[in-house]
């Protein structure tokens, strides 16, 4: 309620989602924090996930990081505004422009696998974009989390409310930002399942596209992924492995590093 509160109020009453120069500084200060944390960062990952440590150098850790700075150069560089082409309306020139603008607060609810690159999924844009944001992380990890809040606090410039993070084991933390009217939008609603996805077709009568906060209204908070494609499953999975395996030959040249197909649908990186 508190951090709902907080970032409601920032986004409203601060010129956090009008200053895309402040934002882009602010940005810049994270990656710098985040660079001189890798080691810190490094083994929460592996110790909340389990995750190897070759995955820290690079989608759990290190390449998740480095990604900060184009949000950063995005937040100043992004075309807020663009000019339409002019129009006649009654005999009378228009002139028209497209503003874009922040959607307002987030609500941010990352799972467990990826914690640290998931986060900064999250927040990068959103802050980049003069959002705030309200961070719901797993249950299981959420020390990835808290210590970005900690680097934020201490390292950046970032004003109160911009950021919250809530970590707890209570779900409905999850529903509460997914229902609250204060909260803007939820970003990942991929998590649905297929029935759920088929409902969503356009009605031809009606010519009505539901929308997410139709979604929340009829589902509440997101439901299980359900993987119905072995062969979409396979090509994501190897698509990651094959620039993994990429990241790894230049890491660590020499060591003959290569995909091993061992049963369709499988692969994995080893020496050959």
């Amino acid at each position: 309620e508190q951090a709902i509160a907080a970032a409601r109020r920032a986004f409203d009453e601060t010129s956090w989602s009008t200053d895309p120069a402040f934002r882009s500084r602010c940005l810049t200060q994270l990656y710098d924090a985040l660079s001189g944390a890798k080691d810190e960062l490094r083994a929460i990952v592996v110790a909340e996930t389990g995750s190897p440590v070759l995955l820290t150098y690079a989608v759990q850790c290190d390449s998740s990081i480095e990604w900060v700075p184009y949000w950063a150069d995005l937040a100043k560089s992004y075309a807020y505004e663009s000019p339409m082409p002019d129009m006649t309306f009654m005999g009378m020139p228009s002139r028209r422009l497209m503003r874009r603008e922040p959607v307002g607060v987030v609500g941010a609810i990352t799972p467990w696998n990826f914690p640290l690159y998931l986060n900064l999924c999250k927040l990068g844009p959103a802050l980049a974009s003069g959002c705030t944001v309200v961070l719901k992380p797993a249950p299981d990890t959420p020390w990835c989390a808290t210590t970005l809040g900690r680097l934020i606090l201490e390292k950046t410039d970032i004003p109160p409310g911009v950021v919250n993070i809530v970590a707890g084991s209570d779900h409905m933390l999850g529903e509460m930002l997914a229902t609250d009217p204060r909260v803007d939008a939820v970003p990942g609603e991929f998590c649905r399942s297929p029935e759920a996805a088929a409902e969503e077709r356009p009605d031809p009568d009606e010519g009505h596209v539901p929308t997410g906060s139709d979604r929340q209204k009829r589902d509440g908070p997101g439901r299980r992924l359900d993987f119905t494609s072995r062969e979409a499953l396979t090509r994501a999975l190897r698509s990651f492995s094959e620039e993994l395996l990429g990241r790894l030959r230049t890491r660590f040249p020499g060591r003959g590093l290569a995909l091993a197909q061992t049963d369709p649908g499988e692969a994995c990186a080893s020496a050959s």
